[in-house]
């Protein structure tokens, strides 16, 4: 009780101090030394005494000051009640509105829940890891000021301890001390609780420094969570006001559409009416021309009269010809104002269709569906026109020569009139008429003849419509092309709808095959008929028989809706570009056939340029990633060097692409089943891949090592290190790493290759199986293409690093932000199961695609000593890992370029006195051996296996003539198999049990002749295990081609004489042997028993059985049955071989073994011609 008594003070004295409750100390002070405990007073007692607090002239200054008297505190106690009163009462009132204003908030925080959970569920991610960083950073020393409330709770905390503890005068001091707060309430929350203080402090010593960091850390993000939702709401009602002005223009917009619609309209019907006053004054005009016509002929008739009256000697009256001038003068007139009156009616009529043309043309911008409308009455005059003004010249001159033939010959009164009439009114006939007057009769005569003429033209394209379709099934497929023309011509002019779908459905229809030349030339006139016939028309015509064509049943109608849709996207609106069209490439991406499926790719790529925004890039990644697990290598080529640029160059999300990428590279290995049921075992982690997933990796491989140049410039590009110049030929200097090692400023687009990419192909290599050599190529390629891109110094500092940690080796992290060293260090194996498939999976990578790079490759011999020279002769070795490192070695030697160093490093373990080394180097050179040439093998292997063969150890010995049946298997070079056989010949001088069976084991060709010699062991286990051996290479064998000479002189008796020592053939083994020699005898009880038979006597002797000359054996060009046939005896039991005869040296000196290796082996060559494929 003393130790929680003293702790509870101790927090009272220093929350006193904290708080500045100076006046409340100092009475705790003085009433704990009263008490007598002093322990608990010395922290008073320093801070009230330090002069730094209070100087001692402060202290001299506050005891001169007066002591208020009894009387002024009475009246200042009375004020202040007064005053709490009206307090009181206003904090009533206040509290009251914050009730209202609660409930109101309440409502608001409920209508805007929902939108909160939706921006809680955007951020979750990323709030997650905002949030567990915020939990790291804080510490209780970073708590912030005291909130009110807290403060609060705090102070009737302490006001009760003090109470409780009897220390009544300071609780007085305390109370009169805290003046903003009234400590006589204590409201009901969650702090308010009897003996608060003590309830702290056990609830204090009872939770953990995490807990109360995770609750602080949450309340933040309450608080912060509030501040968004506010943001939220603000954005909310700013974004309505913008939707309200936004409503408001819309509307403003069509109450103006419409305006310009109705005065449209107007125009129209004002230019109609001024079109019939034109014609109208044209018809008055011409009637005013033909009166002047027969005015001239009339005068003309005059003139002659009186010609023919003067030389008669009469003369002529002066009224006539009065009568006639007045007549011209009223004309002449009437043609003036005929005149004026047309000008004016022509300016009219122009004005109003230029003000018609403006208002169309504001009307076309608003609504692009709207067509202008034309007014052909209302032209310019042509060079017809003008043609036809020339050749009514004449006519006008004539009109002028018999007024001056009146002029000479009448009176001089007559003179002076006509003289003037013509000298005003004539040259304005002459000049002005034919520009202006003649131009209106002309235009409606080129009007008439061009509607005749569209009249005439609409009939011809009648015609051509309806013959067209009857003439194009009888023209040779070759030279339907030639009627391109008339087909596009008649879809372009036709009025009928129904008749143009009709002939572009014949247009796509033209060819029923259409190979690609055909193919282009239908595709460019549909380019050429879209140009001319606008969007509307490509949208309405066009593309539904595009939609129509697409499940044809020949590929080749289905590849031209394919090219259609990059090559007409063009040509219609953008909005049905990333609809209609994309729809149709969705649907071609999932046709059956290759070519279809390739060219939905290609024009995929063509059309994303034109799409108008980036709404469908999801839906267009999709399709891409579909496009690049095609099951054909030629659309995913196709996809790697069209669409997978212009999918990035258009959407510019690379980093979607290669987070979503490296998902869809594990999960396809992920969802495969595993390797083993047992949980906990090696190959349970390992998956077995079936050929969909198998192709799915490694295209997606592929894919990756495809963006590897987007990866560097975009790293390049957004390089937060101004001072450091980069360029893609300098890539990442060492400089340059050491700033990012600073870990002060982000480089998420340099981080992920080997933050989220190399660990994720370390995770996929511990899913594969050792035979996955393809998809670890594919792996180690890439690996090499990025120390290619990213330079020397990003292989050293970077990649080796983490491919070392992940090996379980240790590695200098020193260029790494040391945010993601814990990343980094959880990549290396804790387990002995995750330290076996890190050797089988990740040290094939490290060996061939991080230190295998050509700077690296001292480095790597180095590494490779130390792990099969260094790492063999230690004391602790076990067997540990000797099968992955032999493999990881076997995938090295994959890559030729790293045969020579292999080769230095296995002559030193084969030289080694260590037999371990020299078993793993008997392991080593017989899993390389498919990767070599017969050069090689004959200058480094052969005598390297020789070497290990002659020594004293048998268990190197044995383990060499495994090797030598690998290099039996897989060359038929007549040198390389002579030394084969010379030393097959040296192991079975030995004449032991065990070089017999690994002899049959690295010989399986040599079983047919073994098998017949019987075992002279008694011992059970021995005869079992050398039946075992047998029966497993026949079974081997029948699954190879054999001739049917072959069957029936070797395999049918090989098979016999095993089924003879029934006891030592396993149950299985014994029916598998049954049924291969049903198969291969044919089913018949008469066929076994007659082969049988003619067989079962020539085991008597090895050497009948094998032949004596090169050739005679099982594959030798020289067959048993050409030879002379001998009559078949019954079968005899062979006789016991003495013991003293050595049967194996005879058939190796029989050359069957040879003649066996030279006809079934491959060449070596072969082999690393297949593995380089």
């Amino acid at each position: 009780m003393d130790v929680e008594r003293s702790s509870l003070c101790n927090c009272v004295v220093n929350f006193l101090l904290e708080e500045k409750y100076l006046l409340t100390a100092f009475e705790l002070l003085q009433e704990l030394l009263d008490d007598g405990r002093d322990a608990q007073a010395i922290r008073l007692k320093e801070f009230f005494s330090d002069p730094s607090h209070f100087p001692p002239d402060l202290i001299t200054r506050f005891n001169s000051l007066r002591v208020a008297d009894p009387q002024s505190l009475q009246e200042e106690k009375e004020a202040l009640v007064e005053k709490l009163a009206i307090t009181e009462y206003e904090l009533r009132l206040a509290q009251e509105d914050v009730t209202k204003l609660k409930a109101e908030l309440k409502k608001k925080s409920d209508s805007s829940l929902e939108n909160l959970n939706e921006l809680n569920e955007d951020n979750h991610g990323n709030h997650g890891v905002e949030f567990q960083r915020q939990k790291r950073d804080i510490s209780f020393s970073d708590l912030g000021p005291l909130k009110d409330i807290e403060r609060k709770d705090l102070n009737c905390a302490v006001k009760e301890y003090l109470l409780l503890a009897g220390y009544r005068l300071t609780a007085m001091t305390f109370y009169e001390e805290v003046t903003d707060q009234n400590l006589d309430i204590w409201q009901n929350t969650p702090a308010c609780v009897p003996d608060a203080l003590r309830h702290y402090y056990y609830q204090y010593l009872s939770s953990t420094t995490e807990a109360a960091e995770e609750k602080i850390a949450m309340l933040r993000e309450n608080e912060s969570l509030l501040k968004a939702n506010e943001r939220l709401n603000h954005e909310k009602e700013s974004l309505l006001k913008t939707k309200e002005i936004s409503d408001g223009q819309i509307s403003a917009l069509t109450k103006s559409l419409e305006a310009l619609h109705r005065d449209l309209k107007d125009k129209e019907n004002l230019i109609l009416d001024l079109k019939k006053t034109t014609e109208h004054q044209r018809r008055e005009l011409n009637d005013c021309t033909a009166e002047i016509t027969a005015l001239k002929m009339h005068i003309e008739g005059s003139h002659s009269v009186r010609n023919f009256a003067t030389t008669n000697g009469d003369v002529i009256q002066s009224q006539p010809v009065e009568r006639y001038e007045e007549e011209i003068k009223s004309l002449l007139k009437e043609i003036e104002r005929l005149r004026a009156k047309s000008t004016n009616a022509s300016d009219s009529l122009g004005s109003v269709y230029s003000e018609s043309m403006q208002t169309e043309e504001k009307v076309v911008e608003v609504d692009e569906d709207k067509t202008v409308l034309a007014h052909p009455s209302v032209e310019v005059v042509n060079s017809e026109d003008a043609q036809s003004l020339a050749t009514q010249t004449p006519d006008n001159n004539t009109a002028k020569q018999p007024n001056e033939v009146l002029q000479g010959e009448s009176t001089s009164s007559l003179k002076e009139n006509i003289a003037s009439e013509n000298s005003e009114n004539v040259p304005n006939l002459n000049d002005e008429s034919p520009l202006k007057d003649s131009g209106l009769p002309l235009q409606s005569d080129n009007a008439s003849l061009e509607a005749a003429s569209d009249k005439m033209g609409l009939g011809t394209i009648q015609i051509l419509a309806d013959a067209l379709p009857k003439i194009v099934p009888y023209v040779l497929i070759n030279h339907r092309e030639e009627l391109l023309p008339l087909i596009m011509c008649a879809i372009e002019r036709h009025p009928d709808t129904s008749t143009r779908d009709s002939l572009t459905h014949t247009l796509f229809n033209l060819i029923k095959r259409p190979d690609e030349k055909q193919r282009r030339i239908i595709m460019d006139a549909c380019v050429t008929l879209a140009k001319n016939v606008g969007e509307m028309r490509t949208e309405m015509e066009l593309l539904p028989q595009c939609w129509e064509q697409i499940n044809h049943m020949y590929e080749e109608r289905r590849l031209l809706v394919a090219q259609s849709c990059g090559e007409l996207a063009e040509f219609v609106r953008p909005e049905i570009r990333d609809s209609l069209i994309l729809s149709i490439v969705q649907q071609l991406v999932e046709d059956s056939a290759t070519v279809v499926r390739e060219a939905a790719a290609r024009n995929l790529a063509l059309l994303l340029p034109l799409f108008p925004n980036m709404d469908k890039y999801f839906k267009v990644e999709d399709l891409m990633f579909q496009l690049v697990c095609d099951p054909s290598g030629v659309v995913v080529e196709t996809t790697f060097k069209e669409l997978l640029p212009a999918v990035i160059n258009w959407g510019s999300k690379l980093d979607h692409i290669l987070r979503v990428l490296l998902s869809y590279i594990l999960s396809s290995a992920q969802r495969c089943p595993p390797l083993s049921g047992v949980e906990g075992s090696v190959e349970s982690h390992l998956r077995v891949l079936g050929e969909r997933e198998r192709w799915n990796l490694e295209v997606l491989l592929r894919m990756m090592a495809e963006l590897l140049p987007f990866m560097q410039k975009n790293a390049i590009e957004t390089c937060p290190f101004s001072s450091v110049s980069l360029s893609e030929e300098t890539v990442f200097p060492s400089s340059l790493l050491e700033l990012y090692a600073g870990g002060h400023i982000e480089w998420p687009a340099f981080e992920w290759m080997h933050v989220d990419c190399f660990p994720g192909l370390i995770q996929l290599a511990c899913l594969l199986p050792q035979k996955e050599d393809n998809l670890r190529n594919r792996i180690t390629k890439f690996l090499l293409a990025v120390s290619k891109q990213f330079g020397d110094s990003y292989l050293t500092h970077i990649m080796l690093p983490v491919f070392m940690v992940a090996v379980g080796d240790n590695a200098n992290l020193t260029f790494f932000p040391s945010t993601i060293h814990s990343g980094i260090r959880g990549l290396k194996p804790r387990t002995a199961v995750g330290e076996r498939l890190a050797t089988m999976g990740v040290l094939p990578l490290l060996l061939a695609g991080v230190l295998g790079a050509p700077s690296k490759h001292d480095q790597l011999a180095d590494y490779l000593r130390k792990l099969l020279v260094e790492g063999t002769m230690k004391e602790n070795h076990t067997v540990k890992c000797n099968a992955e490192i032999v493999n990881a070695v076997r995938f090295l030697c994959t890559f030729e370029e790293h045969h020579t160093m292999v080769f230095n490093i296995l002559w030193e373990m084969v030289v080694s006195s260590n037999i371990d080394m020299k078993i793993n180097a008997a392991n080593l050179l017989k899993v390389i051996v498919p990767y070599i040439n017969a050069k090689v093998t004959s200058m480094q292997v052969l005598p390297a296996l020789v070497t290990l063969g002659s020594d004293q150890n048998l268990n190197v010995k044995y383990a060499s003539i495994d090797a030598f049946g690998a290099v039996a298997q897989h060359f038929k070079n007549d040198m390389i198999v002579d030394k084969i056989r010379v030393q097959m010949d040296a192991f079975l001088e030995d004449g032991s049990h065990e070089a017999t069976v690994a002899v049959v084991r690295a010989l399986a060709v040599a079983i047919f002749q073994l098998s017949a010699v019987p075992s002279s062991s008694s011992d059970v286990m021995r005869r079992r295990e050398r039946a075992n051996a047998f029966c497993e290479s026949i079974r081997a064998l029948d699954a190879t081609e054999l001739s049917a000479t072959s069957v029936r002189d070797f395999l049918l008796p090989a098979i016999q004489n095993l089924l003879k020592d029934a006891d030592s053939l396993d149950p299985a083994h014994k029916e598998a042997l049954e049924i291969i020699m049903k198969d291969r005898s044919g089913g018949t009880l008469e066929t076994i028993s007659k082969v049988m038979g003619a067989h079962l006597g020539i085991t008597s002797s090895v050497t009948s059985f094998f032949g004596g000359g090169v050739g005679e054996g099982l594959l030798g060009k020289k067959e048993i049955a050409e030879q002379s046939a001998e009559p078949v005896h019954s079968p005899e039991p062979p006789p016991p071989a003495p013991a003293e005869d050595t049967r194996f040296m005879r058939i190796m000196r029989g050359n069957f073994v040879g003649d066996m290796l030279r006809g079934k082996a491959k060449t070596s060559e072969d082999t690393s011609r297949t593995q380089n494929q």
